[in-house]
């Protein structure tokens, strides 16, 4: 796991300190709501803060706009870039509600220690945030399976090519309405010819360099007939699983339900902790423990796996249909026919949506 962040003292931020600078032209009466596709529509604003000579500072809400950098940016020359992804919702009384941002702002500064960078302090992330939600409340979307991404990020933005942690860091977020992710359940090739992390890697750091070389891969097994890749790593001869694609591993088999333990190959996923919560709180059996891919296909061989899933902030939970390498391929049981992942989703974004109660204090109002 991920060293934790330990944040320095500093002066309280409030929205008084954040300067704000509207655009002159919204593009919200010209965005389609009823038919957004995921990542392709940004909002008007976004909000920016600069590291600079040992301090945060320059705190603003510009429009949405290009950034113009050195070539000689470290992040672009040794990967020194980070990010994270949320939600907020519109809830059934008009409000505004942001699912545990706290937790992805210590997971952003969790991720800056691993790659030697300055982590963004929480207070920072979550004002900022707040009061981009606030002038950009408008692009927060009605409906079911509909939401307003959020994607924070932070780079080492000095204009040096010498191979060392950069002197000055850019953090920004900015905000994405979307629609709902997948439009079909998936099916996944578990693969043993290339590897997503090892221990002792950065794998459970959500850097931009964990991406890159997992496109090749994903597009390989696309070709195949599958939609996803359910990593896998070796460990004293032994092959486990890890994640699929974007999201962290569920599986149910003979009643329990079995998601790899975090190591520092694994990302910790703010949707697969929430998840873990809400099924030992409804009396299912979690365990948290390594899962050996021979494991997974014989109890799916035997058909003992009663549920099988992704869960990650993008699409909640995303149902998996199937199972397969290069000399087998597994059907699982129909989705129709489960029940667990159904009432662990219903559970999450009712929550998230203002529908139930929320007894976790997960949610944050604009």
């Amino acid at each position: 796991m991920l060293p934790k962040f330990k944040p320095t003292k500093m002066n309280e931020i409030d929205s008084a300190n954040i300067t704000i600078e509207k655009t002159e032209k919204s593009n919200l009466k010209t965005t389609d709501f009823a038919n957004l596709k995921f990542g392709e529509t940004k909002s008007d604003h976004m909000f920016i803060a600069k590291f600079e000579n040992g301090a945060w500072q320059n705190l603003e809400v510009k429009p949405f706009q290009n950034l113009s950098l050195s070539p000689s940016c470290i992040a672009l020359h040794y990967g020194q870039s980070i990010f994270e992804g949320l939600k907020a919702f519109r809830n059934l009384d008009g409000k505004i509600a942001v699912f545990r941002p706290d937790k992805n702002a210590e997971r952003l500064q969790r991720s800056a220690t691993r790659m030697a960078m300055e982590p963004v302090p929480t207070e920072i992330f979550l004002e900022g945030l707040r009061t981009l939600l606030s002038v950009d409340s408008a692009w927060v979307p009605n409906g079911e399976d509909k939401s307003l991404y959020i994607r924070p990020f932070q780079f080492g933005d000095e204009p040096n090519i010498g191979v060392r942690a950069s002197d000055s860091y850019t953090f920004i977020i900015f905000t994405s309405p979307a629609g709902k992710y997948y439009s079909k359940d998936v099916s996944v090739f578990v693969h043993d010819d290339y590897v997503r992390a090892v221990r002792g890697g950065a794998g459970m750091a959500k850097a931009a360099g964990n991406y890159g070389p997992t496109l090749l891969p994903a597009a390989q097994v696309r070709e195949k007939g599958y939609d996803q890749i359910l990593w896998t790593h070796i460990v004293d001869g032994t092959r486990y699983v890890q994640e699929i694609g974007t999201m962290n591993f569920f599986v149910q088999i003979d009643d329990v339900l079995i998601t790899p333990s975090l190591d520092s190959s694994i990302l910790e996923g703010i949707t697969r902790e929430s998840l873990i919560q809400l099924a030992r709180d409804k009396g299912v059996i979690v365990e948290e423990r390594m899962l050996s891919s021979e494991e997974l296909f014989t109890a799916a061989r035997e058909g003992r796996i009663q549920d099988a899933f992704g869960a990650g902030t993008a699409a909640v939970i995303t149902h998996i249909a199937s199972i397969g390498t290069d000399e087998e391929h597994i059907d699982l049981k129909p989705v129709s026919e489960r029940t667990l992942a159904h009432e662990l989703k219903k559970e999450l974004t009712d929550i998230q949506r203002g529908i139930a109660p929320d007894r976790y204090n997960w949610m944050m109002t604009i």
